[in-house]
């Protein structure tokens, strides 16, 4: 008889990273994304399907061990439109197959902080993205008290890894400038220590956390490196590809707020920004110590990280 197989929804830098994974310890994986894009991904099936259809992705995952919402429904002013019947379609189809759903998600349901985060800091979102992401988790954490569901969920900051595209996340945005020796308009303090996650490891933990049933029920945070400055990580990128140390333009927050009444994406990421007003640091002390799942060593990340970036300039 076959494995049960691992669906896996979204095929961006995580559900990539996590198909492979599974797909490499001969896993039965499926992929779902609305243009079937996954089908580059070796040993992997990849399915074309709107994931916001309930019996459509119930029908896709009949018999899986897991659903995994890796899922990225588009820039932060279209979440508030395709991430509630996104949501509530990954929740009913792990209902009514009785696959376990593992949610990737991120911190901004925590807001402001004072301390480094752990999985047990109380939820206290400050903008609509985190009460959004927040609201999510406690559907899927009632439905898993009532028996409904088996569900588990894990929490990562920023990405950084050399799969990751130009255009994903801040860093990557500043790194594209700095690599090519220019200056990077950074939108926040350059020097707040800041929680980097890097995605392999963001892979591992969702697939731990899809077959360990002591992680199901509650939240996870993904193992990362010590928080560094987005001025040390991009010294560290530079150094690693033999570039010039970074040259940095901070943006100021008052041209961002006037740029956001006509841009809403510029609006949509001041939100986040008090991220970088003070230390955002990430201890996940208790996913280390309950599955042995540890953050990749940061040189190496950040040589095989600078190295991929690197061969994505322009000629």
């Amino acid at each position: 008889m076959p494995p049960a197989p691992h669906v896996i929804v979204g095929a961006g830098p995580i559900g990539s990273a996590l198909a492979r994974l599974l797909a490499d310890e001969a896993e039965q994986v499926i992929v779902v994304t609305r243009s079937g894009s996954a089908r580059s991904l070796e040993g992997v099936t990849a399915v074309a399907a709107d994931a916001s259809d309930a019996d459509a992705l119930t029908r896709i995952a009949a018999g899986a061990a897991a659903i995994y919402n890796c899922a990225n429904p588009g820039d932060y002013t279209e979440w508030e439109r395709r991430w509630p019947p996104l949501a509530s379609a990954l929740l009913a189809a792990a209902e009514a197959t009785g696959a376990v759903l593992v949610t990737m998600s991120n911190l901004y349901g925590y807001g402001p902080v004072t301390a480094p985060m752990t999985a047990r800091t109380p939820l206290h979102p400050s903008d609509h993205k985190g009460a959004l992401r927040a609201a999510m988790w406690e559907d899927a954490r009632r439905a898993h008290e009532d028996g409904r569901v088996r569900a588990t969920e894990a929490r990562a900051s920023d990405y950084i890894g050399p799969t990751l595209p130009v255009a994903s996340g801040l860093l990557a945005r500043y790194a594209h400038s700095t690599l090519a020796a220019k200056t990077a308009s950074v939108f926040a303090d350059p020097d707040v220590p800041h929680a980097w996650t890097a995605i392999d490891d963001v892979a591992r933990t969702l697939a731990t956390l899809g077959r360990d049933e002591r992680a199901w029920g509650r939240p996870w945070l993904v193992p990362t490196n010590p928080a560094m400055s987005v001025r040390q990580a991009l010294t560290d990128l530079s150094r690693a590809a033999g570039a010039p140390d970074p040259r940095l333009r901070v943006v100021p927050r008052w041209l961002l707020r006037v740029g956001g009444v006509f841009v809403p994406v510029l609006r949509e990421v001041n939100g986040v920004l008090y991220q970088f007003d003070a230390p955002f640091e990430v201890d996940a002390t208790e996913t280390e110590a309950t599955f042995g799942i540890h953050p990749t060593d940061w040189d190496v990340l950040v040589s095989e990280t600078a190295r991929a970036w690197s061969k994505r300039l322009p000629a």
